[in-house]
């Protein structure tokens, strides 16, 4: 099983499309909301080097915003 990780914050519209993308693929992921858990925020910044979110780790790839063709690559979704 790919290890997949979501950075995300309350009130972030490509957060949700993201994480309905995960549902409907059946992709099992691990939520970290940066606004709740300060770790996130720095393991956000200093490990990946992001500012925003959505950001998505598959295996060992950063993917930054919403990039469904990025996402799919990575999952090996067609």
């Amino acid at each position: 099983m790919t290890n997949v990780i979501l950075y995300t914050q309350p009130d972030c519209p490509p957060c949700k499309i993201v994480k309905l993308f995960f549902k409907e693929n059946k992709i099992t992921y691990t939520e970290k909301d940066i606004r709740a858990d300060s770790t996130a925020m720095i393991e956000l910044t200093n490990k990946y080097g992001s500012y925003s979110t959505p950001t998505v780790i598959i295996k060992d790839e950063v993917i930054i915003g919403f990039e469904i063709d990025k996402m799919k690559k990575a999952l090996s979704i067609d």
